[in-house]
């Protein structure tokens, strides 16, 4: 008998096979912990967030303003650029607070059809203490239709974001 012929006809291994697949058995391909939630969702390019633009400065300055390789942190397998020092521990401390709504994608997209659509790190708007992006390009700005329709599309994109994080 070979010896993956004998590990297949073990009952202690088919079991832990069977308690694998049917997801009995904790860890990390069986569950995801609630902090880490919606973290595979998060708009990465090559592992930076926010395509390397400081998140706090949108706080601080209400203005987009690229960060700097020699000011990086990682926080949950995301790396962020911060312009200053200052910024990137101001982000240490509070995380949560300069992260942007919806995983950083576009807020209209999360809002209106619930898709993660890239955004242009320099259109956005800091609402309610949030760093909300959208997508710009030549002919579709998607911060004007967000601000028409601002409440219902962002009670949407609430929604929407929550059944990404839920369901996947």
């Amino acid at each position: 008998m070979n010896p993956r012929s004998a590990r297949a006809s073990n009952p202690s291994c088919r079991f832990l096979i069977a308690a694998l697949l049917l997801g009995l058995v904790p860890g990390s391909i069986c569950a995801q912990s609630a902090p880490n939630a919606g973290r595979k969702h998060v708009n990465l390019e090559n592992g930076l967030a926010i395509q390397g633009y400081d998140p706090v400065a949108y706080f601080t300055g209400n203005r987009a303003l690229r960060g700097a390789e020699n000011h990086a942190y990682r926080y949950q397998n995301a790396t962020y650029y911060f312009a200053s020092q200052q910024n990137l521990e101001a982000f240490k401390k509070n995380p949560a607070r300069y992260e942007p709504a919806y995983g950083g994608w576009c807020a209209y997209a999360m809002g209106d059809s619930g898709e993660k659509v890239s955004i242009d790190p320099e259109t956005f708007k800091v609402k309610d203490g949030q760093l909300l992006l959208f997508y710009h390009s030549t002919f579709n700005n998607t911060l004007p239709k967000w601000n028409k329709n601002e409440a219902k599309l962002h009670q949407q994109a609430d929604q929407h974001w929550r059944n990404f994080v839920n369901v996947n």
